[in-house]
């Protein structure tokens, strides 16, 4: 097997110069080149021989998240694998990591484990690790609870406290006699509310939004207010 050609961006100069000697002890790695900044970075890369199999690259560089950009300008130039190195758990940042083309991230401090991440990058193995693909999914759950929450707001901006009060009968079985009955007002003050309600929504049917609203929470919070 031929040695595996690495990159290395960091431009913490004694991260760089521990991560390049730790690298160097490997028997089956050959590091290429490093660099600390994206202007040397691709100085190497518009070498011949600045071609490589894996770059380990730096998220933040010189203060600033120029690792992610890096990332994607990296990937798309040299077609390596490219791995994050991370001084914490940037998760937002991480996210964007893998966009831009990255298939792992490995923490600095962790640091022994930066030469099987290589080699299982190199091999493709697997497209993203674990650990990372562990991290992205808490992250999307993330992001579904926040879009889930805005959806709910929106929708309860839109609905009033009567109109909720009216899906929250609906949604307990309630036919629209009995919530007259129950409500002292006339069938057609009902319909007409429903009516109202089903167009305001862009729904078709008076079960289906109590279902939606249900199913958002709006009306679990209805009945808690009684």
């Amino acid at each position: 097997m031929s040695n595996i050609r690495i990159g290395l961006v960091e431009d913490d100069p004694d991260w760089l110069r521990g991560i390049a000697d730790f690298l160097k002890g490997e028997s089956d790695f050959n590091l290429v080149w490093t660099a600390s900044t994206g202007e040397e970075l691709r100085e190497a890369l518009s070498h011949s021989d600045g071609n490589v199999d894996v770059v380990l690259m730096d998220i933040m560089i010189q203060g600033k998240p120029e690792g992610v950009l890096l990332a994607e300008e990296t990937a798309l130039a040299t077609g390596a694998r490219i791995i994050m190195l991370t001084s914490m758990e940037e998760k937002e940042l991480i996210l964007k990591s893998f966009q831009a083309g990255a298939i792992d991230y490995q923490l600095k401090s962790n640091f022994e484990q930066i030469p099987d991440a290589v080699r299982a990058a190199y091999s493709k193995q697997s497209p993203i690790s674990a650990t990372a693909a562990e991290q992205l999914r808490e992250e999307f759950r993330r992001l579904r609870a926040m879009e889930r929450d805005f959806e709910a707001k929106k929708m309860g901006d839109l609905i009033t406290p009567s109109e909720l009060q009216l899906l929250s009968l609906i949604d307990q079985g309630y036919s629209q006699p009995q919530i007259a009955e129950k409500q002292f007002i006339t069938l057609r003050t009902v319909k007409n509310h429903v009516n109202h309600i089903l167009k305001k929504l862009g729904m078709e049917g008076s079960k289906e939004a109590a279902s939606k609203l249900k199913e958002m929470g709006l009306l679990d919070k209805e009945n808690k207010g009684r």
